[in-house]
């Protein structure tokens, strides 16, 4: 039967779910594609070749077990196929929406180095969850056996979330602490509702508070509770903050009313999209509508932020990055959809100085060029002596990147041990810090990073933690 199904990539073309215009999807907050019908999802995973090494999977953080659950699609089997889905991912649906695919598991697909074009796999992946939703399939998150021990996680993204769903499984109390009133963390607050609805984060956060997961929002460890305080509440504590502080630019002017970090600026639009009441957005500070508009940063951060602004109705949105478009971190995709929606990329350009004294008015920069490879391999940019120009800016927005907050600073904890990066030391095998019982897992531990790695790192310490706290149990009991 499989043989009948699949391998249907010679004679199939890929077709990923249309898009919709341009002109149309920039005037909304909407995704900006539709989903799969339900034949054209079976007839797009049954291109997969069903290959003996799936490097899809392989290259998949999670590991998920793709190949299978696009042959169970093909066959129209969907209800298994969202069972296997979800095996291995606390939100498939989400990683199908936001993942670079074309860096992960596309961008290894076998039929793709054949020349045939890889399987749609997050899109098909998309499909899959959504219609479990929709069908009723998704079952409540059903607490395991009562053990009598108490978790903190501090963070709701989604190295926090993922971690707290299996803690909550094998049956621990869970509470989640978080400084922002809802929970997701960047999920919620950091990408924009064009990559990832709000409505598709929020049912995944409620599924998980009906399951028992106490949350305690708008609490900031430090001022609402120190770090002892926490581990004397409970017998386990699990770091999961993310990294937060935003790279700096130094530069003459940097200063100046107009040049705003990437974070605040897509806080505040996906605030504005919740209906919340935003005073820096209100008073157009934040607000990119009418504005020539300066991205600095060649990320996925500055796509969200290119793309917010020119859905604010900014007068014009450039972007400008030191490299060139192959060495560009972002999502090629990302700049496509970009391009389409009427931002300029300006590639190999750096701010040198920001214009207009008090208020901004323009950028500076320098034309730059490729040197040779850095330690990354990538070619370092340097400054090309012979190129410098200026542009027109009402507003500059920062996004080069995120660096770890000081924690230990501000949860009151100066014995936490951290890296010369600032992220959190921790033992490679159990994924504990340097105090006892207090774990940490995501980008507070890897630096800024993929979501489906927070979703991995969480899944794997919630299994070092659950073995921390059994072995705990029981020496409580010895003792006795």
């Amino acid at each position: 039967m499989a043989g009948d199904t699949l391998l249907k990539f010679v004679d199939r073309d890929q077709a990923y779910p249309a898009k919709r215009d341009a002109q149309a999807r920039a005037d909304d907050f909407r995704e900006i594609a539709e989903r799969y019908a339900s034949s054209t999802a079976e007839d797009q995973a049954a291109r997969c070749s069903q290959c003996g090494v799936p490097y899809c999977s392989v290259h998949c953080p999670l590991h998920n077990h793709i190949p299978d659950w696009l042959r169970l699609t093909a066959e129209g089997r969907l209800r298994e196929a969202y069972q296997l889905s979800n095996a291995t991912s606390t939100m498939p649906e989400i990683c199908g929406r936001i993942c670079p695919q074309d860096r992960l598991c596309e961008g290894n697909c076998v039929i793709e180095f054949s020349g045939h074009g890889a399987v749609t796999i997050g899109s098909v992946e998309k499909f899959i969850t959504d219609t479990a939703w929709e069908e009723g399939w998704v079952e409540p998150l059903v607490p395991g056996r009562p053990r009598g021990q108490s978790v903190g996680v501090i963070g709701a993204g989604p190295a926090g979330l993922s971690a707290a769903e299996y803690l909550r499984g094998y049956g621990y109390d869970v509470h989640v602490y978080d400084r922002h009133d809802r929970a997701g963390g960047l999920l919620t607050y950091g990408i924009p509702g064009f990559k990832l609805e709000k409505p598709v984060v929020m049912r995944r956060v409620d599924r998980l508070k009906a399951g028992g997961i106490v949350f305690h929002e708008g609490f900031a460890v430090g001022s609402d509770a120190s770090l002892d305080e926490l581990r004397a509440r409970h017998d386990a504590v699990l770091i999961a903050t993310g990294v937060y502080k935003a790279r700096a630019i130094k530069a003459p002017g940097v200063g100046a009313a107009g040049v705003v970090e990437a974070l605040d600026f897509l806080t505040a639009s996906n605030r504005k999209g919740f209906g919340d009441a935003v005073p820096a957005f209100d008073d157009g500070s934040l607000d990119a509508a009418g504005k020539h508009v300066v991205v600095i940063g060649g990320g996925d951060t500055a796509m969200d932020c290119v793309r917010t602004a020119v859905r604010q109705g900014a007068a014009s949105v450039k972007c400008l990055y030191r490299r060139d478009r192959a060495n560009m971190p972002g999502s090629q995709r990302e700049v496509a959809n970009a391009e389409e929606e009427g931002v300029e990329f300006v590639w190999l350009s750096a701010p040198q100085a920001f214009d207009g004294g008090d208020v901004v008015s323009g950028v500076k920069a320098s034309r730059m060029r490729l040197g040779a490879p850095d330690a990354s391999g990538r070619r370092a940019p340097e400054v090309d002596p012979d190129g410098g120009f200026s542009v027109q800016a009402d507003l500059v927005i920062k996004a080069l990147g995120f660096d770890a907050e000081d924690l230990p600073t501000m949860f009151g904890a100066p014995e936490l041990g951290v890296t010369r990066w600032g992220t959190l030391r921790v033992d490679a095998r159990s994924m504990m810090t340097s105090l006892e019982g207090v774990f940490a897992a995501g980008d507070i531990v890897r630096g800024a990073s993929l979501v489906v790695w927070a979703i991995r790192d969480g899944r794997d310490v919630s299994e070092r933690m659950h073995s921390w706290l059994k072995a705990k149990a029981t020496n409580a009991k010895v003792a006795a």
